[in-house]
């Protein structure tokens, strides 16, 4: 017998993305893996008043457990209501490369899935995400599907190249699976290595082009950017300063994802610049105290990073502030 995540005071994200596209913001979809990141995403969530959908990879479900992960986002919408402000909180599978694992999750207390068929054939996608549509609509489980691969790598999605979403596909995908979002390739990717610039070379701009012929032909339709973190330079510059190497890692401009935002795109995916700001803060800590051996010392800080990060991408990046 499964577990309905309205039990766990969660919500699913079809009057989220109602509301966004209505008033011309994005919903963040921060990842998660322990404890600190959790805390930090509803902390900083509750005192910008925005909504959330915290993301779980399949990586991190058997990272932190399936069991363990549902008291957690119990624990998180509790957590919320403690902080003061009850904000709209979804707990979403991010890229579910199976039914299994999107049935699954709706079983244990998930309010939305993403199924990611968009490696297969155009038809096989369809039917697959549509198998999966008519599993989780039963729970009133919202499902995100993917037309068009994203390059890059972040836990089990691996792509050399990326292909743009083909927008003559998306109304046929659409009404073929009654998917509820559309996750879309534009030009974001991946992981802390976005592209390849060499010095003093800008970033290759999003293809604004795609997504407005996609707008245009699904009208008021909910629209997903993955891998859209901006790989925040700071960080970058604090890991390797403090033992690290991560050279040329770049991502994606906060002005274009902030221009996205206003656009039919209503979620946005960040998790690199999670894991960049919490790694710096740990190196940069046991860097300067090499005695020191509680976690609690070093993740703290982490911790308090990772708020500010996050209360910084709703106000100035995705607009969600104040939206709760």
């Amino acid at each position: 017998m499964g577990v309905s995540y309205k039990e766990l005071g969660l919500v699913n994200t079809r009057e989220m993305f109602k509301k966004a596209m209505e008033g011309k913001y994005a919903i963040p979809a921060y990842n998660f893996n322990n404890l600190e990141q959790l805390q930090a995403i509803i902390q900083a969530c509750v005192e910008t008043k925005s909504p959330v959908i915290l993301q779980v990879s399949k990586g991190a479900r058997e990272y932190a457990n399936a069991t363990m992960l549902r008291y957690m986002a119990l624990g998180a919408t509790k957590l919320a209501e403690e902080l003061g402000y009850n904000i709209p909180i979804a707990l979403h599978l991010d890229h579910g490369d199976s039914f299994e694992i999107c049935k699954s999750c709706v079983d244990s207390g998930f309010s939305s899935v993403m199924i990611d068929g968009s490696h297969l054939p155009f038809e096989e996608n369809i039917e697959l995400t549509k198998r999966v549509v008519e599993y989780a609509h039963k729970f009133d489980v919202t499902v995100e599907g993917e037309l068009g691969v994203l390059a890059g790598i972040e836990d089990e999605v691996v792509a050399e190249k990326s292909h743009y979403t083909d927008p003559d596909q998306v109304e046929e995908f659409v009404s073929k699976t009654k998917v509820d979002s559309l996750a879309i390739s534009i030009g974001t990717s991946h992981g802390a290595y976005k592209f390849k610039v060499k010095p003093g070379e800008s970033v290759p701009p999003l293809r604004f082009d795609i997504l407005e012929e996609i707008e245009r032909r699904l009208p008021g339709f909910p629209i997903v950017l993955h891998g859209a973190s901006s790989v925040m330079q700071e960080y970058v510059d604090m890991i390797n300063k403090y033992g690290g190497n991560l050279e040329g890692a770049v991502g994606v401009p906060e002005e274009q994802l902030r221009r996205a935002a206003e656009s039919a795109v209503c979620k946005i995916n960040i998790d690199s610049d999670g894991r960049l700001a919490f790694t710096a803060k740990i190196r940069e800590f046991l860097w300067n105290n090499p005695k020191e051996f509680d976690p609690r010392k070093y993740l703290k800080p982490a911790r308090n990073a990772l708020v500010e990060m996050y209360k910084h991408k709703n106000i100035n990046v995705l607009g969600s502030a104040n939206k709760a």
